[in-house]
């Protein structure tokens, strides 16, 4: 791959670069990250602990590892793994992302290795992580196999890849789009594209394409009464969570 190559969508990466200054705001447009951030740590952390042999209940359980968080955003993600033990670098494609990050890590007393770069470019470098954390981001780059493939050989052998994203069907339509950004408004309209959506079965084809073997999936939902975030076993219609391995 030349190194000037990207999966980046510009006009995605836009939308989320104007929303920069919201990251850690609970009631502003990253609302429904912060409402699903305790359902996706849980199976985040659990899938790592699994994974590598880590006790939860241990200071630093993830001490010694080195994470990627792809996509990361302000941090919402990146600074829980940090308090955790584990070595993070935080990488986004969008510009404004990053200075956010970063002063909220300095605020926090956390040391987290902030980037502005892409997913292609670090594995270019060869840089190599224990754990990518793709949560959430594949349903907006140009590429999803070419983007998958980038995060396989970011992977050490043995490593782990967990990748969240939204099903394609017309209940995601209706609650992702519809819900999130017509009628609750937690979202700028066309934040989202339902025809970027992939299916469950769609994501587990990218993943095996990529080099990597699926090993978990699970859905996430919404409980409409407590306003609360937690897994299914089943219920993949609409939120999904993976976890693969590089073998």
């Amino acid at each position: 791959m030349d190194a000037s190559a990207t999966t980046i969508d510009p006009a995605e990466v836009a939308k989320f670069e104007a929303m920069a200054a919201e990251w850690w705001d609970p009631k502003g447009k990253f609302r429904p990250l912060h409402q699903m951030n305790p359902c996706r740590l849980d199976y985040i952390t659990r899938q790592i602990a699994a994974e590598f042999d880590r006790d939860l209940a241990g200071a630093l359980p993830f001490s010694g590892l080195r994470l990627l968080d792809i996509g990361c955003g302000g941090g919402l993600l990146s600074e829980p793994m940090a308090r955790l033990g584990a070595d993070v670098t935080g990488a986004d494609a969008a510009p404004k992302n990053i200075p956010v990050a970063r002063i909220h890590a300095e605020q926090s007393g956390l040391q987290i290795d902030y980037r502005n770069t892409t997913a292609e470019a670090l594995a270019e470098a060869g840089e190599q992580f224990d754990v990518v954390l793709n949560m959430e981001v594949v349903e907006h780059v140009a590429d999803p196999l070419a983007y998958l493939t980038a995060c396989q050989r970011l992977l050490r052998p043995g490593g782990l890849m967990i990748c969240s994203t939204l099903n394609r069907n017309a209940k995601s339509f209706a609650m992702a789009i519809v819900g999130a950004e017509w009628v609750m408004r937690w979202l700028p309209k066309g934040t989202h594209d339902w025809q970027k959506f992939i299916t469950p079965d769609e994501l587990y084809a990218l993943i095996r394409q990529a080099g990597l073997d699926p090993v978990d999936r699970k859905g996430m939902i919404l409980n409409p009464v407590s306003w609360r975030w937690g897994i299914s076993d089943r219920d993949l219609s609409v939120n999904y969570v993976t976890a693969s391995v590089k073998r």
